[in-house]
């Protein structure tokens, strides 16, 4: 495993190496090494290494420390050595986070443990390891000498001495690592980090939402504040705005609430059919939040763009016959003038659009999904309701709670696009979102037919909702899926978290031209029907 290059006058080995430093032995694995089955510590372990580095690119993914973990132990058991892991630290391209994971582990236990997430260019954690318990054997003695001579193997760096250290107990991060809501906390540091480094790496000079007062933008939003108050909490005000400094006005910022009303605008667009519940939610919230509010009525320019179309095409637009184009006008009316606050702002315009619903289109090309990030567009809408009265309640350890979150939780999520009689609600328009959950998991994740989910969504929800009633679910998912490809193939760069991203340029590809299931939803409804007749069989 161990080749030679020139380098001036000089032969180098390069490969599979060991190093010796004073007497010790030092080997690697370099990231993917760990996960895989052969791993390089079992061959290192016959070479006699005393410490084992793991230099790593690992991104963020919810409940992937556990398991990572469990590889570093595993490596400091099957070596005999002590094993040191250092993850790379924040947003390095755009839609990874990586946690800045540091773990040390001796035969087969964690020593010590860094912090993760850190808003800090570097996260350190050090700990005390007994090499002198590990002794090497006659036969392993004898080996080391003759790969001593072998320089192509060995390379052997000039003693230096180190500062005695007494053992102690290990060092372990706690806090908020030990939350029973763990995922929750890793979701808002995760999001909160990425947005910080997306900000000072881009250059831009803060963030624009377009705020209904619904879940996503209200979701989005509080990203934002929790993002301005865990970095100032870490870094302090003076090093934020030392890392930040490009932006004109961060030199003049005296205080967090001075940076959060720089840094964030929320905009709030409303027509006819928005409803004081939803404005209140808004404001209050922009309030809480302590963002700059902008509050729009664009119901003159739906008129005008409604009006100029039909003078030109002489169609009489009406609900019953043109209901979705006059829902997507209202959505796309709100694009121009959010993109213009942001242009005017120098800011990034953060898209709200969750995985849930790019999963199905259900989103405005060019109106709702206009933005150059999306936050959420690696987290299922299920999980966002669920977070969003977390942070309500509770919220995260040492952060603050928005308890006008209250205003926003206590409504059924809508685009209120339709006339406020109808009544629209999001589900009422798709399904339950724990379903549309289940569905996609099932279908886009794990990649199974439309039948096979049936299946098993009808075990998950049995006697919640008939098999009829989720059947209508699941043809509703694949169709809604396979003529929607088009849209997520424009959606912004979006965060993963998980294993179940719909990004098409990273994650999850997919023709924008298919067939549409048609054959295995055909196959659905025989099913479905031959158990409607089963039903009706007497006993």
């Amino acid at each position: 495993h161990v080749q030679s290059i020139r380098v001036g006058k000089e032969i180098l080995p390069v490969g599979d190496l060991v190093f010796e430093v004073g007497g010790v032995r030092v080997g690697f694995e370099v990231c993917e090494d760990a996960w895989v089955a052969k791993r390089p510590a079992l061959t290192l372990a016959e070479r006699g290494v005393d410490i084992i580095l793991n230099p790593s690119a690992s991104h963020f993914a919810f409940a992937k420390l556990d398991v990572r973990k469990h590889l570093v132990i595993d490596g400091s058991r099957v070596s005999g050595a002590a094993y040191l892991y250092a993850n790379l630290l924040g947003c390095d391209a755009g839609r990874l986070i990586y946690d800045g994971d540091t773990i040390i582990a001796s035969r087969g236990e964690i020593v010590s443990q860094g912090k993760r997430f850190s808003f800090k260019d570097i996260s350190i954690a050090t700990g005390v390891v007994d090499l002198g318990r590990r002794r090497p054997s006659p036969s392993r003695q004898k080996k080391r000498a003759k790969e001593k001579s072998r320089r192509d193997l060995l390379v052997v760096v000039p003693k230096f001495s180190l500062r005695p250290a007494a053992l102690h107990k290990p060092k372990l991060p706690g806090g908020w690592e030990d939350s029973p809501v763990r995922k929750h906390e890793e979701f808002t540091r995760a999001i909160s980090l990425g947005l910080f480094d997306y900000l000072r790496k881009s250059k831009s000079h803060g963030f624009v939402v377009s705020l209904s007062g619904g879940v996503d933008s209200s979701a989005v939003s509080c990203l934002v504040a929790l993002m301005v108050q865990a970095s100032v909490q870490e870094l302090g005000l003076s090093e934020f705005k030392k890392r930040l400094g490009y932006i004109p006005w961060i030199h003049r910022a005296k205080s967090e609430s001075d940076i959060m009303r720089q840094l964030l605008a929320c905009v709030y667009q409303a027509t006819k059919n928005s409803s004081k519940v939803t404005h209140k939610a808004a404001e209050s919230l922009a309030k809480e939040l302590g963002a700059t509010f902008f509050d729009l009525r664009i119901d003159r320019l739906v008129s005008s763009y409604t009006a100029l179309v039909q003078q030109e095409t002489r169609v009489s637009l009406s609900w019953r016959e043109h209901d979705v184009a006059l829902q997507n006008i209202q959505a796309r009316v709100r694009s121009p003038s959010v993109w213009l606050i942001a242009n005017l702002r120098r800011a990034i315009l953060l898209a709200t659009t969750n995985r849930s619903e790019a999963a199905v289109g259900y989103t405005t090309m060019d109106g709702d999904s206009s933005g150059g990030l999306a936050p959420l567009g690696g987290i299922d809408k299920a999980y966002l309701r669920e977070w969003l009265r977390w942070l309500e309640v509770e919220g995260p350890l040492g952060l603050r709670a928005f308890a006008t979150l209250s205003l926003v939780n206590k409504q059924a999520p809508t685009a209120e696009l339709r006339p406020t009689k109808a009544k629209q609600t999001d589900e009422g328009d798709l399904m339950p979102y724990v379903v549309l959950d289940s569905i996609e998991r099932h279908a886009v994740r794990d990649r199974l037919l439309p039948l096979t989910v049936w299946k098993l969504v009808c075990r998950e929800y049995k006697g919640l909702y008939s098999k009829k009633q989720i059947a209508k679910w699941v043809e509703r998912f694949f169709t809604l899926w396979s003529v929607n490809q088009w849209k997520r193939e424009r959606y912004a760069p979006s965060f993963h978290v998980d294993d179940e991203s719909v990004d098409p340029k990273t994650w999850c590809r997919f023709p924008i031209l298919s067939g549409g299931y048609q054959k295995e939803l055909a196959l659905l409804s025989k099913q479905v029907q031959a158990h409607k007749q089963s039903q009706g069989r007497p006993k």
